[in-house]
């Protein structure tokens, strides 16, 4: 069963960077110009971060199975289409349905778990596992990418998740339990109108900061609009018979201080997925394929660092002191890649603070999807575990674009006054990449104070508890 629901989840995590290596190939065969390029990765962002919280109130008002494998046959039409794609718009138009299912998908899987592994170890092994998934599923894309676009083609990056679909979807139809429940709650319409309408524009006004300026309407009106429509999100949440996020889930300490430690690292952690990956490419020279190897030390230390955690720490110490010691660790290992330049090597320079950053997100990821989902009454399941994907998804829409542009900036300031040889355009890339990691360090540190101020001491109540009833 938690093989069903991390391959599930893997699919959705790897599919926002897995087609970014593979952009250059689709975008020669199907002869779109660069402005056009983001719209294949921003279709998907959009769709998926302003749809989660709908999606995981659907799966507590349907049934946690039904929701899940009709998120997966979704996700895998979408991606065969995309897949078979004979121009632009049918690739783009394919990728935003792929974020529609797959806000199905994640919080419905996320749920699942929630509310089947209720024995202290089960739980505690699967959210280890989940969580390493959710953290390190983003280099897995690139290493993934990287082999089918260099030695088939850039459509089998979207045809690999009728691979992943198929066995999913058998061994779920067998093996996941969740009817409709009996305690349904009603679907909050006018709080699901103003929340979708709100985070779309956030995650479009980063996306649009990627291309354009920061002073261009279509990126701060948006921005201005979607936190207007999430604050009036809020005020109505407080007046709403059935609330689409009910103020409980949210307003308890330990759960929301763990959707701020998820919103945070899904923000600093392109620091490392996103500039280490043009900084071994771009400096280094080093292959799609080779760029995806490099960061499976840093996936291995994830996985055993996130199991290890939620079995033998959480159980006995609770979030403060691991969640908080891993932004510490996160934090000094995007510091310490300020220290490349553009003679460093892997084994000595790349890959110890590589280590220090796996260790870092593998003792927050586990841990605060854990947390955040823990002592919620099964019929808010579903939203709680869409709570822990959209902090995840607009965290990492905001670090994307914020690094970017800090980044771009940088490498320009440094070439005013300069000749552009070679090695000084080399060393303005090098400028830049050590600006974004500077920048992801401070996310980092600053998740640190966060979470030290806003966890509790002690063990949550619902870590290693079942559900008040588990029949979600």
């Amino acid at each position: 069963m938690l093989v069903v629901i991390g391959i599930a989840q893997l699919m959705v995590v790897l599919d926002a960077t897995i087609v970014n290596i593979a952009l250059p190939s689709a975008q020669r065969a199907l002869g779109f110009n660069d402005a056009n390029r983001q719209w294949v990765v921003t279709a998907y962002a959009l769709a998926f971060g302003s749809l989660l919280l709908l999606g995981g109130r659907i799966a507590d008002i349907v049934g946690r199975k039904v929701v899940f494998l009709a998120g997966l046959a979704g996700f895998a039409a979408a991606s065969a289409v995309g897949g078979a794609s004979q121009s632009f718009t049918m690739l783009v138009v394919s990728r935003a349905a792929q974020g529609l299912f797959g806000a199905l998908l994640a919080p419905a899987a996320l749920s699942l778990l929630t509310t089947t592994f209720t024995d202290a170890r089960e739980r505690a092994k699967a959210f280890g596992i989940y969580g390493a998934i959710a953290g390190a599923g983003g280099a897995v894309g690139l290493l993934l990418g990287g082999v089918l676009t260099e030695y088939l083609d850039w459509r089998w990056c979207l045809y690999v998740n009728l691979i992943f679909a198929v066995g999913a979807l058998l061994g779920g139809a067998k093996l996941l339990h969740g009817g409709a429940p009996k305690d349904r709650p009603q679907l909050d319409i006018p709080g699901t109108l103003l929340v979708s309408a709100g985070l779309f524009c956030i995650v479009y006004g980063f996306s649009d900061a990627e291309t354009h300026s920061w002073g261009s309407v279509l990126t701060w009106g948006f921005l201005v609009v979607g936190v207007v429509l999430v604050a009036l999100f809020g005020w109505w949440e407080r007046r709403a018979v059935h609330p689409l996020l009910p103020l409980r889930v949210v307003l308890n300490r330990n759960r929301g201080a763990s959707y701020l430690a998820m919103f945070i690292s899904g923000a600093g952690m392109f620091g490392v997925f996103l500039f280490l990956t043009y900084y071994l490419q771009g400096i280094l020279g080093y292959s799609p394929v080779k760029t995806g190897l490099a960061f499976l030390p840093m996936v291995a230390v994830m996985i055993v660092v996130s199991v290890v955690t939620t079995n033998a720490l959480l159980p006995k110490l609770g979030p403060k002191p691991i969640v908080p010691v891993g932004m510490g660790l996160a934090a000094a290992g995007m510091a310490w890649f300020t220290a490349l330049d553009v003679t460093s090597g892997y084994p000595a320079h790349v890959l110890p603070p590589l280590l220090v950053t796996g260790l870092g997100l593998g003792l927050v990821f586990a841990p605060a999807m854990n947390v955040a989902t823990s002592g919620v009454e099964p019929y808010d399941a579903g939203v709680a575990s869409a709570m822990v994907n959209t902090c995840q998804q607009v965290g990492g829409s905001i670090g994307t674009a914020l690094l970017n542009t800090l980044a771009t900036s940088a490498a320009s300031s440094y070439l005013v006054g300069r000749k552009p040889t070679r090695r000084v355009l080399a060393e303005s890339q090098m400028h830049s990449y050590t600006t974004a990691f500077m920048w992801s360090a401070a996310f980092f540190a600053l998740g640190l104070v966060i979470t030290v101020f806003l966890y509790r001491k002690g063990v949550p109540r619902g870590i290693g508890e079942a559900p008040a009833a588990a029949g979600a």
